[in-house]
């Protein structure tokens, strides 16, 4: 029954998405057709999540807060078979850790916002997690830039995501490998590293802290 739940949630959404929005994916042809992968974005609206499994032919795993896991037995049912694990952001969760490394290590592919919470100004300063597992695990990362969900808010726009919403998947990517263990000042550059990838794919009135001095056109969206 739970296995069921993704397959029928990305049915309805792209179905939702073709009749209320002008929807377009590009970049398709970048992503693995097998393999563990760390599916990274930038993050305008509690909708991003949700936008990511139609648009992306694998199955897709995600870290939600721990406090969306605290209602009815239904939400919690519904997040877990849809493929969300609750994750304590204050401090290190150990837990939601090995949850991923568990599920990268099954070939699984496992979305993250670097930049943890909802940014509709442009990109903010990314924490170093994501560099600190692609570095650890050796995993492919896989940039996504979104644009057009900042204007939806509330996740219960997902039954009505009007406007343009276009998610340009980049290349993946590996992190070069270092020696010993990496210090701040080096998980901080290989983070660096990340966001210029997805801020690459964005239009620059997107790209925040990540825009490039100098550089050529954005992207039309």
């Amino acid at each position: 029954m739970m296995e069921i739940v993704y397959p029928i949630c990305n049915f309805l959404q792209r179905g939702t998405l073709r009749v209320f929005a002008d929807w377009e994916v590009r970049g398709l042809e970048n992503v693995p057709p097998e393999g563990p992968l760390i599916l990274v974005a930038n993050h305008q609206s509690n909708i991003d999540p949700p936008m990511l499994p139609p648009s992306i032919p694998r199955r897709i795993r995600f870290l939600a807060k721990n406090t969306i896991f605290g209602g009815p037995f239904i939400v919690r049912w519904f997040l877990d078979a849809y493929g969300a694990f609750p994750l304590n952001r204050d401090g290190i969760d150990v837990k939601a850790h090995r949850w991923v490394t568990g599920q990268l290590a099954h070939g699984g592919v496992v979305a993250l916002f670097p930049e943890g919470t909802r940014n509709r100004g442009g990109m903010k300063k990314a924490h170093n997690g994501v560099a600190r597992l692609a570095l650890s695990t050796q995993t492919p990362v896989l940039p996504v830039g979104i644009t057009g969900t900042e204007r939806l808010g509330t996740v219960l726009r997902i039954f009505n995501p009007t406007g343009k919403i276009t998610l340009n998947i980049g290349p993946p990517f590996l992190l070069p490998s270092v020696e010993g263990k990496p210090d701040r000042a080096h998980l901080d550059s290989l983070t660096e590293m990340i966001m210029q990838r997805i801020a690459a794919l964005l239009p620059s009135e997107y790209r925040g802290v990540y825009g490039i001095e100098g550089d050529g056109p954005a992207p039309s969206v």
